[in-house]
């Protein structure tokens, strides 16, 4: 078990912190950023997002070092599969939210 408090990782932290500053703060920072190519735009847009996607989904497909698929694998893809259809990020993760509540209560009863 990875300790959560371990000192030699706040280097790392505050280097997470930076990029995520710079990533955010580009547009003040940079007036003219508004000029550059439109698919130049859109990726760093989607910066943030794929970056937490990719933590999450680390956290939820990932454990103890092996894949595994519980109630929260179901609820992700449920979630994404029903918020793509419906166009809606917050109908996607209600619906995940849903899912997970439903399967653990089926699961502990």
């Amino acid at each position: 078990m990875i300790d959560p408090l371990r000192s030699d990782l706040v280097p790392l932290a505050l280097l997470g912190g930076i990029g995520t500053y710079a990533a955010r703060a580009l547009p003040l920072l940079a007036p003219g950023v508004d000029r550059l190519p439109a698919p130049l735009l859109t990726y760093l847009r989607l910066i943030g997002p794929a970056v937490l996607g990719s933590i999450a989904a680390a956290n939820v497909f990932v454990g103890d070092g092996a894949v595994r698929f519980g109630p929260e694998a179901i609820a992700v893809i449920a979630g994404a599969a029903i918020g793509r259809w419906r166009n809606s990020l917050l109908v996607g993760m209600a619906a995940s939210v849903a899912i997970v509540l439903l399967v653990r209560a089926t699961i502990a009863a």
